[in-house]
């Protein structure tokens, strides 16, 4: 769209003259539009830099890095099968030409740790993470798109301009961790089926199955959000009723190239399930058998299509059953948190000015002022679903389970401009609020891993929420520095995170539950509350005493030389 001055006159009127000036410069304002969100791009890809060079790997790292090339080079999805290949597939791709090791060793509390890498942690990081940050900015892109489609471009620099400063996604986009590429599907998803509701062609028919594909190779929870695009398919813009009228074909095809796209993602594997004399035996591509307790003594043998992804449900729906061990506000919860959970978690871990920004939207109403509220309400479908979902869940592990939520949210949030564009007065305020929220987000720069809002103070953080909410692991670099600049202490390290502090070059005893010893103590967050270090309280009696120093957010220094 351009605008061009008009033609002047003698006899052209001086308010005419003031409007066609107003239509130049509102062209010229147009035309420099895109360098808007070139520049936020660019603050997104610098943080996520300057993470990438300041917080260790953390806990997940090093197993999705290790999965991810036994899939390249082996054709083996064995490690954490609890999790699609897709991300694992894109974040080692850079590794392909490189000899890598990872040697881990099991633990008797089920953990692991990594005691060998080469070339390096620090190495990893940099030819892994990066490949996050790309998935990050595809996701700021969608949104950028999808809320100039639905509102107007100033909608979409608002709703990017809070996207780039989100703690969570700065942070779980420079991670080689699943987490991003879930997110990014599952917002694509929504967003594809917009466009192919309004543009039924067989070209957005085919996009959309290959989506559907990346939907589900991108994480286990995603098989309800592809059933609801495929009902979507098939009822909207039908005037009809009957079913007979529905949009078989296009939501067949798009369905069938789903499955062969996902399929593709696991090389085509064929897994093998026996069940005979009461055992279920399981048979997969490139790795051993695994046998179980079946209650029935019937022959059967099945042949599943990527059998993998079975095996993987089956785990996440028991894992589900049993619940995971959750720090909850000063108390530990072993069969998972309560429901309040995840709203506790949106209040204490979402930016304050987002969730003020949000709702504001909603109570002004965005579909009033939403060029297809049709088309909003859909996308909006899929975060309320994930919600749901994830309200019902008992593996309460962090935020990071929220990540598909967020873009939703900042699309909500982003609409709000097409309220405050109308005066200079709210327009001035909401500019002061997108400046507000960047300078509380950098207020925890680099580490956005350990970001609560600012009515949380950063050293009692622990007391409400630990695991990747808090502390992941990430804080090795900053407890090297620290070491190199007090090289005549003896540190005792109780750490919570799989890589040994030895391969970031740190000199450290191992600091076992209820040891008293003398020196310098350095505590993780999560093994203050005691649910992920081996020992509930083991090392609670550090918590009544005022640390030294917190690093990185995330580790508690405490003097114990006298």
């Amino acid at each position: 769209m351009s605008f061009r001055l008009a033609q002047i006159s003698d006899t052209t009127r001086p308010s005419e003259l003031a409007d066609a000036r107003r239509l130049e410069t509102r062209g010229r304002r147009i035309r420099c539009a895109p360098w808007i969100p070139a520049l936020l791009l660019l603050f997104f890809t610098l943080q996520s830099l300057w993470f990438i060079g300041t917080q260790s790997l953390v806990y997940d790292e090093p197993g999705h890095i290790y999965a991810g090339l036994e899939a390249w080079q082996h054709g083996r999805f064995e490690m954490w099968v609890d999790h699609p290949p897709l991300g694992r597939y894109w974040l080692t791709l850079p590794l392909l030409r490189a000899h890598v090791e990872i040697v881990q060793e099991s633990r008797d509390d089920l953990r692991y740790r990594v005691v060998d890498m080469q070339p390096g942690p620090e190495w990893l990081a940099w030819h892994t993470r990066p490949m996050s940050t790309l998935l990050g900015i595809a996701l700021g892109l969608t949104l950028w798109f999808a809320a100039r489609r639905l509102f107007s471009e100033g909608a979409a620099n608002v709703a990017l301009a809070l996207f780039v400063f989100t703690p969570s996604l700065i942070a779980h986009f420079s991670l080689a961790t699943t987490d991003g590429v879930g997110a990014l599907f599952v917002f694509l998803t929504a967003f594809q089926l917009v466009r192919w509701r309004n543009d039924p062609s067989w070209r957005q028919t085919f996009l959309m199955g290959v989506t559907l594909g990346g939907l589900l190779l991108a994480k286990l929870y995603t098989p309800p959000e592809m059933l609801l695009a495929i009902l979507l398919m098939l009822v909207l813009g039908c005037q009809k009723k009957n079913p007979r009228h529905w949009n078989w074909k296009p939501a067949v095809a798009a369905f069938g190239i789903a499955l062969v796209t996902f399929w593709a993602g696991y090389q085509f594997h064929v897994s093998r399930l026996l069940t005979r004399d009461g055992q279920i035996v399981m048979t997969f591509p490139n790795r051993d058998a695994k046998a179980l307790r079946g209650s029935s003594n019937h022959a059967v043998h099945l042949a599943l299509p990527a059998g993998e992804y079975a095996e993987g449900l089956r785990l996440v729906w028991l894992s589900n059953q049993v619940g995971r061990a959750t720090w909850f506000f000063g108390r530990l919860y072993p069969h998972g948190a309560p429901k309040v959970y995840f709203p506790a978690v949106i209040l204490l871990k979402w930016p304050t000015i987002l969730l003020l920004l949000f709702f504001a939207s909603l109570v002004l109403g965005v579909r009033k002022t939403c060029r297809a509220p049709g088309d909003l309400l859909i996308m909006s479908l899929f975060g309320l679903l994930f919600l749901a979902l994830a309200l019902q869940s008992r593996i309460t592990l962090g935020d990071r389970h929220l990540l598909p939520v967020y873009p939703f949210a900042l699309l909500i949030a982003g609409g709000i401009w097409e309220h405050a564009h109308r005066h200079r007065a709210t327009i001035a305020v909401l500019m002061l609020a997108l400046c507000l929220n960047a300078a509380d987000a950098l207020r925890y720069a680099p580490d956005y891993l350990a970001y609560f809002n600012i009515f949380v103070k950063p050293n009692s953080a622990w007391h409400l929420l630990t695991d990747s909410n808090l502390d992941w692991g990430q804080g090795l670099i900053a407890l090297r520095a620290y070491q190199q600049q007090h090289p005549n202490e003896v540190l005792h390290l109780a750490y919570f995170g799989s890589v040994d502090p030895s391969l970031y070059g740190i000199r450290a005893e191992p600091l076992s539950p209820d040891e008293r010893v003398k020196g310098t103590i350095v505590v993780s967050a999560s093994c203050l509350a005691g649910n992920l270090c081996g020992d509930y309280d083991g090392y609670s009696w550090w918590s009544a005493d005022q640390p030294q120093q917190v690093l990185d957010h995330s580790l508690w220094v405490f003097d114990a030389t006298k």
